[in-house]
């Protein structure tokens, strides 16, 4: 492998329902099932995985495994009471997400349960695990906070994933990507280079991107503790940028020198920003 070095988401069904006394859970399955002329889907999910598959129909078919767990029993009764999902289809768009004690839509507000003296601690906590099928041209995007992986399989339209303590992994993906997290490695390989300007970013975690061998972009990569390798023979180190930003305050105005390291594949052309903190970032020729 070439190495360059560089400081650098119409129905509902319950199939399922468990009491557990002792630990104090309950688990319950639900499905969903949408139909139409889909084009975009969201799920939106704060704790637990999110696997989407894309496949030829035209349904929006959800599983989801939910389980509440209460910090004592009268915790599983208010969540058992309390938690709701929501479902939306308008126009061609389908959007799954927690509806209550939180919103988990972008740009939602939280809802705060409080108790009788006023106390805004919440006495249960609940996990959904998401497995998805959508049509393989549909536009997605796929969230998550806690405790959950997100998985993308045969979705070829455009993909806004977002992670925060868990990893990101796309496969054979066409369409223009952005792929966020902060704790754990973004994974994605293509069967078509993506046709518009992507991105891809992890705090702490290595970044690893594999594209057909026609791959013509300019890559704008930073990473603080690590290292950009490459098995594109044709990949050319370009000069560094340095751009500049101007902050205005009571003191005057602020200038900020930004500098990124950038690699052209092929002819150039689209950009694909990579940046990680703590992690190598690889991007790689499809064999």
């Amino acid at each position: 492998m070439k190495r360059i070095l560089m400081p650098v988401l119409a129905g509902a069904g319950l199939c399922l329902a468990q009491l557990t006394a002792h630990a104090q859970t309950f688990k319950t399955h639900v499905t969903k099932e949408f139909t139409g002329n889909i084009n975009a889907v969201a799920i939106c999910n704060l704790n637990g995985d999110v696997k989407v598959e894309g496949y030829a129909g035209n349904k929006v078919l959800i599983e989801i495994d939910e389980t509440i767990t209460g910090d004592d029993a009268k915790g599983l009764e208010d969540g058992k009471k309390e938690f709701k999902l929501g479902f939306e289809q308008k126009a061609d768009t389908v959007v799954a997400y927690t509806a209550y004690p939180y919103d988990t839509r972008p740009q939602h507000h939280w809802h705060n349960r409080y108790n009788d003296d006023g106390d805004n601690h919440q006495n249960y906590q609940v996990k959904l695990s998401y497995v998805v099928k959508v049509p393989n041209n549909a536009a997605l995007y796929a969230s998550t906070v806690n405790d959950g992986e997100i998985d993308v399989k045969n979705v070829y339209g455009a993909l806004r994933i977002n992670n925060v303590n868990g990893g990101i992994a796309i496969a054979n993906a066409k369409g223009t990507t952005s792929a966020h997290t902060v704790n754990g490695p973004v994974t994605a390989t293509y069967i078509g280079l993506p046709p518009g300007a992507s991105s891809y970013y992890s705090v702490n975690g290595e970044l690893n991107c594999t594209y057909p061998g026609n791959l013509s972009a300019d890559v704008e990569f930073k990473s603080m503790n690590g290292q950009f390798f490459t098995d594109f023979q044709d990949a050319e180190v370009m000069p560094s940028k340095i751009t500049k930003s101007e902050t205005k305050n009571g003191r005057g105005t602020t200038y900020k020198l930004n500098k990124a390291s950038d690699v052209r594949f092929g002819s150039g052309g689209k950009t694909f920003k990579f940046e990680t903190l703590n992690g190598n970032i690889y991007i790689k020729k499809q064999k």
